[in-house]
C-alpha cells in the first residue's frame, strides 16, 4: 500500500491517531528518530497503541537510513511551504509521504531532497500555521488510497 514517514515527531496522541490511520488503511509508519516520545509513553498508548499490534511500524536512528530503506518508493514531501496541492499529483501503491515535526516542519536540507514537482501541501485559509499532523495525514493517505480504488478495503 503506502508509506507514511514521521520525521522526528514530538507529540505522543498524534502519533498514536497516526498508528490508528495506518492499521486501518494497510500503510506502513516510520518513525525517524530523535522522537519527542518513547513508543511506550501513556499518551500514546491512550491514542493508538491498542493498534500497535495491527500497524507495522518501523523505527529508523535517522533521516538518512528511512531514505535509503525506502529509495525504490516514490516519496513527497508535505509542507505549508510547498507550491503544489495534493490534488494535482496521481498517487499509486508503495508511494511514500512524508511529514515533519509538529512545531516546525520539515528542514531545509530534508526539503532539498525532494524536487519541487514531489513537494505537496494541503491547501488552507491565508495566514493559519497548519493542520494537525494526524489530520493532514489523514487528508493525505485516504486521497491517495482512493485514487487507487481503496484497494484492500471494505
Amino acid at each position: 500500500m503506502f508509506h507514511i514517514v514521521l520525521y522526528q515527531p514530538e507529540i505522543p496522541p498524534n502519533t498514536g491517531n497516526i498508528i490508528r490511520i495506518a492499521a486501518n488503511t494497510g500503510c506502513r509508519l516510520h518513525l525517524v528518530r530523535p522522537m519527542g516520545f518513547q513508543l511506550g509513553d501513556r499518551e500514546l498508548k491512550r491514542a493508538g497503541m491498542d493498534y500497535r499490534d495491527l500497524a507495522h511500524v518501523t523505527e529508523h536512528a535517522c533521516w538518512k537510513d528511512c531514505s535509503t530503506a525506502l529509495a525504490s518508493q516514490r516519496m513527497f514531501a508535505l509542507s505549508t511551504r510547498a507550491n503544489r496541492t495534493y490534488t494535482t499529483q496521481t498517487f499509486q501503491s508503495g508511494d511514500t509521504f512524508v511529514f515533519g515535526p509538529e512545531t516546525r516542519g520539515l528542514p531545509d536540507e530534508v526539503m532539498q531532497q525532494f524536487p519541487d514537482e514531489r513537494r505537496l501541501r494541503l491547501p488552507m485559509q491565508a495566514e493559519n500555521r497548519s493542520l494537525n499532523l494526524s489530520n493532514s495525514v489523514a487528508v493525505m493517505i485516504y486521497e491517495a488510497w482512493r485514487q487507487n480504488g481503496f484497494a484492500g478495503g471494505q
